[in-house]
């Protein structure tokens, strides 16, 4: 079941205002001219910026995300209705013959690789994807490094905000982690609408992987010339994984 931040309907409204810096994407759109890219599966499209850009470009995307919520705020972007949203996973996408070996590039932006704690939940995902793409095509996905030991930042001091949304007022999010359990990280993410009280409450955990287990993993998906990249825009904290099916 998705976390609240990104499946309830108010919080999935806000989220592109609270983190308007999208920059991030920019790392992604340069793989399109770098492998002459036409198609994209966009896996936790979440509310569908990455998608509306690509379609903008004339890419032919398909964005798949399992919080319902998210993917109704991404159908309200540009050029939405030149993507096709779904609400579900990569695997119900590899479950329908006729996504099959139909896409030149799978992404998986910011921090949705890490969501993925179990491995066999993640080997199954990245099995899904291999099958969805054209032979010889590309993943590309980014994850934090474990020893930067991001997670020590995410604490209310450093994060708190208080953001102006339009339609809503003041909204008040911080970010603190909870545990630390070896690879594994818990943290709460609440969301406070300060015009009328209302707090929405949500945890989260994510696993920070190592890059020995990102390649083994996908060897064991299928996938082939992995290549670990520095993250461009995150230089010692972040990887960018490329790998070919």
């Amino acid at each position: 079941m998705p976390d609240p931040i990104f499946d309830h309907p108010r919080v999935a409204r806000v989220y592109d205002p609270l983190d308007p810096d999208r920059s991030d994407l920019d790392t992604y759109l340069a793989l399109i001219d770098e492998f002459n890219v036409s198609a994209v599966l966009d896996v936790g499209c979440g509310t569908g910026t990455f998608g509306s850009l690509l379609a903008q470009r004339g890419v032919r995307v398909l964005g798949v995300d399992p919080a319902g919520a998210s993917v109704a705020v991404a159908h309200t972007k540009p050029s939405a209705n030149h993507v096709t949203w779904v609400v579900g996973t990569a695997l119900d996408i590899a479950a329908d013959p006729a996504q099959q070996q139909q896409w030149d590039l799978a992404t998986m932006t910011a921090n949705v690789a890490q969501f993925f704690l179990s491995d066999e939940e993640w080997i199954s995902t990245l099995q899904a994807i291999r099958a969805c793409l054209r032979p010889g095509r590309y993943i590309a996905f980014e994850s934090r490094v474990p020893s930067d030991r991001g997670w020590t930042r995410w604490t209310k001091e450093l994060t708190q905000r208080v953001v102006y949304v339009e339609g809503e007022g003041p909204v008040e999010e911080w970010v603190q982690v909870t545990k630390v359990d070896r690879a594994f990280v818990t943290f709460d993410s609440p969301t406070i609408f300060l015009a009328d009280g209302e707090r929405v409450d949500s945890t989260s955990t994510l696993r920070f992987r190592t890059e020995e287990e990102f390649r083994d993993s996908l060897s064991k998906a299928g996938f082939a010339q992995i290549e670990v990249r520095d993250l461009p825009y995150a230089p010692g904290r972040g990887w960018l994984i490329i790998a070919r099916a």
